[in-house]
């Protein structure tokens, strides 16, 4: 039965009708594939980067990285912002504001100079375009004027973001790299610079395979590669990380205040990296992102898969009590804190449902040989048995290939320790 919800979320000032969009990319270069993504149900798009700057491309300039047969487990692009004309690009920008208002059509610029950036940013003003995302951040640009060299170095983040924000008064979104240390620091310097908001992450600097025929990375271009970057399910972890580090940066939030920015909602982020289900998004709503981005999954499935995270989430809100997103964007935050203040007072040992077990002691050998030796083997039985060096890692729960077969069970509180109240994960189903 399908069920509907109100998905739609004030982003930045601007009405989404669902927290969807297209990232800056090859997904959406031109007018008709962005129409085209628009009639299929996505919110809005972050046109592919244009800049004074036109791209001259190599071939072949994509590789991915997968695991025992199963599809893209990450995704490596060596391409570069559009190979299109600025004007071009422009035109469709405005084309597409045009004809389609009630979609959100985000001009994605890089310059590699302050003229550049002001030029451009005059062009999205001329466009109409109802927000401006800088791209600090892509890996595998010919030039250290420009992506990722740029978000990295403060001075220039700032003093850019400044730039654009000099010249229009359109909200201004810095796209920030993980390919750093510290990504608030960064944001912050976008932020004082006048930006907005912050969207992350770009792509991770990369080698994805070697290719012993030519011996060199992959793809191989006339015997050569290079590092860029990496995308897809495989960096979702790292870019949840970095969303919930900005996210939970209190000066990042003062600053947004400070300059103006607050709608409402505090540090209005976007989310971006390894987005492919209705599951990936509400994980990235969860840690505060109030809108998402999605490239890699698209270039394996078609823009229709936009139709079962637009399913998919109201199912989920359905169940959970949500009648709309702000119920839930950022409910996780608070539960996500330093390693120091966990309580490390008791342990959660597993417990084995043996007629669920199928016997075949995988949870057996990856205890006895990469954690506590905590599991004894019944060889009459063909079943695990926990023994007293059990510590509680979990490590027996993730490799057993049966779903809930293993599961938290007896709390062991640690000699002298004070026992609580203590919550864990029961559904692994």
């Amino acid at each position: 039965m399908a069920i509907k919800k109100d998905l739609s979320v004030n982003y930045l000032g601007v009405k989404c009708q669902n927290p969807f969009f297209l990232s800056s990319s090859p997904v959406g270069g031109n007018y008709d594939m962005v129409r085209k993504c628009y009639e299929t149900g996505w919110a809005g798009c972050f046109f592919k980067t244009v800049g004074i700057f036109v791209a001259d491309e190599c071939s072949p300039r994509f590789d991915q990285t997968n695991k025992e047969g199963l599809p893209w487990l990450g995704f490596k692009n060596m391409e570069q912002i559009s190979d299109k004309p600025t004007e071009q690009n422009f035109e469709y920008i405005y084309r597409l504001v045009r004809d389609y208002p009630e979609h959100v059509t985000v001009a994605t610029i890089m310059g590699s100079s302050e003229e550049e950036w002001k030029q451009l940013a005059k062009m999205c003003d001329e466009a109409g375009v109802p927000l401006i995302e800088g791209n600090f951040s892509c890996p595998q640009m010919t030039s250290h004027d420009m992506g990722s060299d740029v978000g990295t170095n403060n001075e220039l983040v700032e003093k850019y973001a400044r730039a654009v924000t000099s010249v229009t008064d359109i909200p201004f979104i810095a796209k920030m790299t993980p390919n750093c240390k510290n990504m608030e620091e960064h944001a912050r310097a976008a932020i004082k610079g006048g930006a907005a908001a912050v969207s992350a992450i770009n792509t991770i600097k990369s080698i994805t395979n070697l290719d012993f025929e030519n011996m060199t990375a992959m793809p191989v271009v006339n015997g050569k590669s290079s590092i860029s970057g990496y995308s897809g399910a495989a960096v979702k972890p790292i870019a949840l990380r970095f969303c919930t580090q900005v996210q939970q940066d209190e000066e990042i939030h003062k600053l947004v205040k400070e300059k103006g920015f607050d709608f409402g909602y505090g540090h209005e982020m976007s989310g971006i990296g390894g987005i492919e289900t209705w599951r990936d998004a509400a994980e990235f709503l969860a840690v505060g992102c109030r809108t998402v981005q999605v490239t890699t999954a698209i270039m394996q499935y078609g823009y229709r898969i936009v139709e079962d995270m637009i399913s998919g989430l109201s199912h989920f809100m359905d169940e959970r009590g949500f009648d709309n997103l702000d119920q839930f964007i950022g409910c996780a935050l608070p539960n996500i804190i330093p390693a120091e203040e966990l309580n490390r007072d008791f342990r959660l040992l597993p417990k084995f449902d043996d007629k669920k077990c199928v016997g075949c002691g995988r949870c057996y050998v990856s205890c006895y040989d990469a954690a506590h030796q905590a599991i004894d083997w019944n060889e009459k039985k063909r079943r695990p048995e926990l023994n007293d060096n059990c510590v509680g890692c979990h490590l027996c729960l993730n490799v057993c290939p049966v779903q809930g077969c293993i599961t938290p069970g007896e709390i062991q509180w640690k000699e002298g320790r004070e026992p609580v109240d203590v919550k864990f994960k029961k559904e692994y189903i």
